[in-house]
C-alpha cells in the first residue's frame, strides 16, 4: 500500500517513524513550510534522513498542490497533526482515502485547542479520534476512538505527552491496518452533540481568583504549559504553571502563606499552592524565588 504522510512536529515524526519501522511503503512526506527563526521541523528532518521525497506546500488550494498529491499515486494519506486546510479534491485523491488524528472524542472539542478545554471544563475523560476528514472542521466520519481518563492533577502537558501522544501514534498505525484490511468503518458523527471552543488564548487564561477553587485549578492545569494561566502582581503579569489545590481560606487572590519553595493564594472555597511561575521579565522560576525577588509576602494581593 502506497502511503503519503502529511503532518508536522514531534507527533508527525513519531507517526512516520512507526510506519517506517513496520516496513510500510511511505512514498512521500508533506509538512508545513519552514518559518524563519524557528528550528527545522522534526518530521522534515526524519524524512530527509531517510531519503524520502519531501514537499512543503504553502497551500493545498492550488491546481499545483492537487497535482503534487496525485503524482505519488497514493493508496492512503495519513494526516498526523495538520494545520493547513486541505480541500476535498485533494483528500479524495488517495484510492483508499485520507485519515486524520484529532486529540478529542469527536464531535466534542472540535478545533485547535482540543486538549486544553476538557481539562479547563473539569471533564473526567477525553480521548482521541481517527477520522476521515472532509472540508468541515473536524466533522468527518469516525474510523476509531480511544478514551482516556483525565487525572485530578493532569495538566495539558501530562495528558498529551503521557497519554494522547503515544496512544495517538499507535492508533494511527492501527487505523492504517484497518484500512489495508478493508475493515475501516466510517461512522457519522452526531453533530447535535458537537462543541467547538476555538483557540485557548491569553484572554481565556486570565485567572479570576473569586471563581470556585476547582475552576481556578482546572484553568491553571489546562493551560500548563500553553498558553499559561496568568495573573498580576504589582501591575505586572505573572504566569502560573506547577500548582496544587489545597485547603485554605482568605480573601480571593490574597497570599495566605509563603515558604521557601512556594506560596499559596486563596480562591473561592479553597486555595492554590503555586510552585512555579514565569514573571513578565524572566524565565520560569520556583515560586518561592519569585516571592523573594518580587517582595511578595503573606497578605499580598494577586489580580486586579
Amino acid at each position: 500500500m502506497r502511503i503519503v504522510v502529511h503532518g508536522q512536529e514531534a507527533f508527525g515524526k513519531a507517526v512516520l517513524e512507526k510506519l517506517l519501522e513496520r516496513g510500510e511503503n511511505v512514498v512521500g512526506v508533506f509538512c508545513a513550510p519552514d518559518k524563519e527563526g524557528r528550528p527545522t521541523d522534526p518530521l522534515k528532518e526524519l524524512a530527509l534522513e531517510k531519503g524520502l521525497p519531501l514537499h512543503q506546500p504553502a497551500s493545498w488550494k492550488t491546481p499545483e498542490a492537487e497535482e503534487l498529491m496525485r503524482s505519488f499515486s497514493p493508496d492512503l494519506c495519513v494526516m498526523a497533526y495538520v494545520t493547513l486546510f486541505v480541500p476535498q479534491p485533494v483528500l479524495d485523491i488517495p484510492e483508499k482515502g485520507t485519515i486524520q488524528y484529532h486529540p478529542s472524542l469527536l464531535p466534542l472539542h472540535r478545533g485547535p485547542s482540543s486538549i486544553n478545554w476538557p481539562i479547563i471544563m473539569g471533564r473526567k475523560e477525553t480521548g482521541l479520534t481517527i477520522f476521515w476528514p472532509d472540508e468541515g472542521l473536524d466533522e468527518g466520519p469516525v474510523l476509531l476512538q480511544k478514551t482516556v481518563a483525565i487525572g485530578l492533577d493532569d495538566t495539558l502537558g501530562t495528558l498529551y505527552f503521557n497519554q494522547l501522544f503515544p496512544m495517538g501514534v499507535d492508533a494511527m498505525v492501527e487505523a492504517v491496518d484497518m484500512v489495508r484490511d478493508n475493515k475501516a468503518p466510517a461512522i457519522a458523527q452526531d453533530h447535535s452533540k458537537k462543541t467547538y471552543e476555538s483557540w485557548c488564548r491569553k484572554a481565556d487564561a486570565q485567572i479570576d481568583w473569586s471563581k470556585p477553587v476547582d475552576e481556578v485549578y482546572n484553568l491553571i492545569r489546562g493551560t500548563n504549559p500553553a498558553p499559561g494561566a496568568w495573573t498580576t502582581f504589582n501591575g505586572n503579569e505573572v504566569k502560573i504553571f506547577d500548582s496544587a489545590k489545597v485547603e485554605g481560606s482568605g480573601e480571593a487572590g490574597s497570599v495566605i502563606a509563603v515558604d521557601g519553595e512556594s506560596f499559596t493564594v486563596a480562591a473561592g472555597g479553597g486555595a492554590i499552592r503555586i510552585k512555579r511561575v514565569r514573571p513578565h521579565d524572566d524565565k520560569k522560576i520556583a515560586a518561592g524565588d519569585f516571592a523573594a525577588k518580587a517582595g511578595l509576602s503573606e497578605g499580598s494581593k494577586l489580580g486586579g
